[in-house]
């Protein structure tokens, strides 16, 4: 089955086509980050605007790349949310006018359950695993026990780890989107004797918060102007911490032998060599999407929608984007 993928959840819209969920045709991606790095952010309005613009010659774009017309696409699978409202609306309707029009299924899929479909595209995935979805907007932790059975172990009480990079680049100066900034400039330096906090919030829960280490980031980021390499090192530590503890905890009271990560911060290299620290003292596997494949992609997407299309899942011709849409739900 070829499934066309369709993602347009914030400021990039792609598309890619994917063969029985695990096969790779095409993918494409045209991305309107450079025009919000002027604001420091996401502005919606411009994103979705970006969106029309962009989303036909982007599917066409993908099609004629793996070589197939319209009439060769099995069927759809779309972000139906989370996301911003005016983006997930292209898609989605793009998607079923596209569907509607050549008569075939589309389904709707759930733009952080996508992300851990990105290893999918690597290797076969097993179950039950440990699943860490850190982006820029969300930091969850899930066990992962089939296809479309997630449950939510933990997650950010406020901040997401993604965001506290993009804030504390933004207070050192640094370019929007911030992880890669900040793991840039952090990476200068061997090591630093500055320290941020890592938020404790008790041994019974694996929830994460961020919102303690962003507002430190930005206070030493005023008192010590100088120090700005050492203080992106300090704050990558800081967030690696509170991830790597929760997920060593999860490991000790659920029973998985994988653990999977997805979502932008995954391309962090800091995060990788700590998660695979921990696999290794917890005897289980850790797997990683390829670093293109972190960030948001539709080759994610079209593979989540082909399990999720075999099962009989299908999205109403009546539905609307989701923009506030539980994980798991």
């Amino acid at each position: 089955m070829r499934v066309l993928g369709i993602e347009s959840s914030c400021d990039e819209t792609a598309a890619a086509v994917v063969e029985n969920g695990d096969r790779l045709l095409s993918t494409m991606l045209a991305s309107s980050a450079a025009i919000h790095a002027q604001y420091g952010g996401v502005v919606p309005e411009v994103a979705a605007r970006e969106h029309t613009m962009a989303i036909l010659p982007v599917v066409k774009g993908v099609l004629a790349q793996a070589h197939l017309a319209m009439q060769d696409i099995d069927a759809v699978a779309v972000t139906e949310g989370p996301g911003l409202l005016g983006a997930l609306l292209v898609g989605v309707t793009f998607g079923k006018a596209l569907a509607l029009g050549l008569n075939i299924p589309i389904v709707g899929v759930h733009h952080l359950e996508a992300h851990l479909y990105a290893n999918a595209l690597v290797e076969p995935l097993r179950f039950p695993a440990l699943g860490l979805l850190v982006s820029g907007g969300h930091t969850t932790l899930v066990l992962w026990e089939d296809h479309g059975q997630l449950k939510v172990l933990g997650e950010t009480r406020d901040d997401a780890a993604g965001e506290a990079f993009d804030k504390g680049a933004r207070a050192l100066g640094l370019c929007y989107p911030g992880g890669p900034e900040i793991e840039r400039l952090a990476s200068s330096v061997p090591q630093t004797a500055l320290s941020l906090p890592v938020a404790h919030l008790g041994s019974q829960t694996l929830d994460f918060s961020f919102s303690g280490v962003k507002t430190a980031t930005v206070e030493l980021a005023r008192r010590e102007p100088h120090r700005k390499a050492e203080i992106a090192k300090a704050l990558q530590i800081a967030v690696v911490t509170a991830l790597a503890r929760n997920v060593g905890r999860a490991l000790d009271q659920y029973p998985a032998h994988d653990l999977y990560l997805a979502g932008g911060v995954t391309a962090n290299q800091c995060l990788r060599e700590r998660m695979q620290q921990i696999a290794l003292e917890k005897g289980v596997a850790v797997h990683f999407p390829p670093r293109q494949y972190c960030t948001d992609n539709a080759a994610m997407v079209a593979s989540l929608g082909y399990y999720k299309l075999i099962k009989g899942v299908r999205l109403p011709y009546n539905a609307s984007p989701r923009v506030n849409y539980p994980l798991g739900t």
